[in-house]
């Protein structure tokens, strides 16, 4: 009788990917599937199927499964031309595949034929002659790669945070940006070498940025300190809620939220679109802070005179006021109606 695991029946792209990066590194057959969750022959048969002179491709793997396929479908963005235009419209703004996905959901609500997953989006931009989308695409992306860097797999650099509150318990008023004071985090991580970060805080009605001077370490307590001073410039008002993916940098979130006052609430895995106002700002933030350098070099001075230029240019979603003024003018109108009450 044959156990079926965990995983899936076929090897999914990301897998193949895995799978080439594990075995240029020197990896052996067993510890592939052992990383991998797999059995041994299955990665024996895989690496056999994706054999090249230069060694293992997924891509090579990929093709040949697809011509042993009876009957392949075929690729959605390849049939449907409103549905690959509207993707690469949005990969051209920089929007993620994930946050593509979530949205066409969101604005295409009953129009099934108008969704797509992200993975099918990264296969058509990353296999060559499958789908629709070209690969010169990949450069919109905010990795900037024309291969893919493989996912991250389930207990790398992530664990369970004990004491989590998840996304779809934090109540409507976050939801609907009407009242100033919601925040959105997360990190923008420099060099390997450095160990540098900047932890990027978002205000989800004005776009309002801070942004946090972490330039040697990016663990829990660093990002506990560093959160809490520059939540305490604040007035309390300001201070209402923090949303988090589930990084373990934010370990220490209880106490976060004891020493703020903010109620803290943590994305689901892998939906970074939960976070958009972060994401589109962090897209931003690579204008200043390069990819794989030390961001230990940029200090709080620094850091402040970014978020203060990025907080005064105009936006269209706000009658092109700047940020800053938008926060300015609601807090201005919240103490004039305190003052009245």
């Amino acid at each position: 009788m044959r156990v079926v695991g965990p995983v899936g029946r076929y090897l999914s792209w990301s897998e193949r990917e895995e799978i080439a990066a594990l075995d240029h590194a020197g990896h052996g057959v067993r510890e592939i599937a052992r990383r991998l969750g797999r059995d041994p022959a299955t990665i024996s048969r895989e690496l056999s199927r994706g054999a090249t002179q230069r060694g293992y491709r997924g891509s090579v793997a990929q093709a040949r499964v697809d011509r042993g396929r009876t009957a392949p479908r075929a690729a959605k963005l390849a049939t449907n031309l409103r549905l690959r235009r509207e993707v690469q419209a949005r990969l051209k703004r920089r929007d993620s595949p994930e946050q593509i996905a979530g949205r066409l959901k969101s604005d295409f609500p009953d129009e099934p034929e108008m969704w797509v997953s992200p993975e099918t989006i990264y296969q058509s931009l990353y296999v060559q002659a499958r789908g629709g989308l070209k690969r010169e695409l990949t450069a919109y992306l905010r990795t900037g790669r024309s291969m893919r860097k493989p996912r991250r797999r389930e207990g790398q650099r992530r664990g369970r945070i004990p004491g989590m509150v998840l996304i779809s318990e934090r109540p409507p008023e976050v939801e609907d940006r009407a009242v100033p004071g919601h925040w959105e985090g997360d990190l923008i991580l420099g060099s390997t070498e450095s160990k540098s970060a900047v932890g990027t805080l978002v205000e989800r009605t004005t776009g309002f940025v801070m942004l946090l001077h972490l330039p040697d370490n990016h663990g829990a307590l660093a990002v506990q300190e560093a959160l809490v001073a520059k939540m305490a410039a604040l007035p309390e008002q300001l201070k209402l809620s923090l949303t988090w993916d589930q990084g373990i940098e934010m370990a220490n979130h209880a106490t976060i939220a004891e020493a703020t006052g903010l109620d803290i609430y943590f994305c689901d895995p892998h939906s970074p679109w939960q976070r958009g106002s972060n994401e589109n700002t962090n897209g931003r933030l690579r204008q200043y802070l390069p990819k794989s350098t030390d961001l230990g070099f940029y200090g709080p001075g620094l850091l402040d005179n970014i978020a203060a230029e990025l907080n005064a240019r105009p936006r269209k979603r706000h009658g092109f006021q700047t940020p800053a003024e938008v926060l300015g003018r609601l807090l201005s109108e919240a103490a004039t109606n305190h003052g009245v009450a």
